[in-house]
């Protein structure tokens, strides 16, 4: 399952589905030089956010599952299986268990999620959204609330207009379909312990999320950062993201503002524990891990 936290009357459980190493990091970060990546190598490698053996970023794939004292909530639902992939071999009609196994090690079933957070629409944060059911896909999890942002889904839809894209029709349009969709502005206020935040870049309408009531005591980033790497070097930006120099600026605003403050950060894709408290570090900050 991951670590689990108790923040007063929050839990906090790691859902994964994967970790393993998946990209090279001169192409995930264009802007990165290999001087700059040997400079910090052996930190990484200590870390585990860096392969020994490939070189390649170790990422975790997961999903968090937030329970307060009025809902159960899943925020960004990985990759899914039998979806057709074919730009991402290691993500094509996958037949994992793994993400089922550990959803189940907390306790919680796909009945029991109230809302479904998606912090974006991209590929391996919706995939769990639905669930091939006779040759359709239907909304895995039955009674929930599928949060969206509704500039966001505009977004994708309109470019899914443009270029077919198998990731908004199979794992997001269901949904909506079924009329399981909310769509939000990303400021918005789910309840007194989880807010939105906007953290446009990464895509435009990227939102993390806010946990704790009369005050923040942990946020979840989304991918407004996908490695501890881009902690030191905010303005390292990744190949996918739509606005590289606003996810630069998101991403340094998201540091300082929680920097120092105590709060959990959680983290969508950092090896794991995957969850820590940011720091500085020179000109840049750095993520504590957690223990575990």
């Amino acid at each position: 399952m991951g670590t689990g936290f108790r923040l007063g009357d929050l839990e906090i459980h790691r859902v994964i589905e994967e970790e393993s190493p998946l990209f090279d990091p001169l192409e995930f970060f264009p802007s990165l030089t290999r001087e700059v990546l040997e400079e910090n190598r052996p930190w990484l490698e200590a870390a585990r956010a860096l392969d020994r053996a490939t070189g390649k970023l170790n990422l975790c794939i997961q999903s968090y599952l937030i329970r307060t004292p009025h809902h159960t909530i899943l925020v960004d639902s990985c990759v899914g299986n039998h979806k057709p992939r074919p730009t991402r071999p290691f993500w094509n009609m996958k037949t994992s268990d793994a993400w089922e196994r550990n959803l189940a090690a907390t306790g919680v079933s796909v009945q029991d999620i109230d809302y479904v957070m998606c912090t974006h629409l991209h590929v391996d944060h919706v995939g769990w959204n639905t669930r091939l059911e006779n040759g359709r896909w239907v909304p895995t999890f039955p009674k929930a609330r599928y949060v969206f942002g509704e500039k966001e889904l505009a977004y994708w839809e309109a470019e899914h207009a443009k270029t077919p894209n198998p990731v908004i029709e199979d794992s997001v349009l269901p949904v909506v379909a079924a009329g399981q969709a909310d769509l939000v502005s990303t400021d918005h206020a789910l309840n007194d312990h989880v807010r939105l935040t906007p953290t446009p870049g990464h895509t435009p309408d990227h939102y993390a999320v806010e946990l704790g009531k009369g005050g923040t005591v942990a946020v979840l980033t989304g991918d407004l950062i996908h490695s501890p790497l881009q902690a030191r070097y905010p303005e390292l930006s990744m190949r996918a993201d739509t606005d590289q120099a606003q996810s630069a600026a998101t991403r340094r605003r998201f540091l300082e503002c929680h920097c120092d403050t105590g709060r959990l950060l959680c983290t969508a894709h950092f090896p794991s524990p995957s969850t820590g408290h940011a720091t500085r570090w020179g000109e840049g900050f750095r993520v504590v891990a957690t223990e575990g």
